[in-house]
């Protein structure tokens, strides 16, 4: 899917239509210190399997594809609910 860099649309801080600014969003990095992870590392840890049981089924074939939408005007981000698609691409 072509997403064009800059794309009009309604701002709810500038409460009008506005230019925002298209940015595909990078997942960080998870935090070793959550309790989640903790536990994992707990369960995965001395001689025993994996705590999760194997997926079953087939993979689906689109990802879901975060968007950040940033305002020229303002400079507020919004980040409404994330599309499905093989492949996102920015043009310029």
């Amino acid at each position: 899917m072509l997403k064009p860099r800059k794309i009009k649309m309604y701002c709810p801080s500038c409460k009008k239509h506005t230019f925002h600014e298209v940015h595909k969003i990078k997942k960080k990095k998870a935090s070793e210190l959550k309790q989640g992870q903790r536990r994992f590392r707990r369960v995965t840890s001395g001689y025993r399997g994996f705590p999760r049981p194997k997926p079953e089924g087939r993979e689906k074939t689109s990802r879901r594809a975060p968007l950040k939408y940033t305002c020229t005007e303002c400079k507020k981000s919004i980040q409404p609910p994330s599309i499905r698609a093989r492949k996102v691409e920015i043009s310029e």
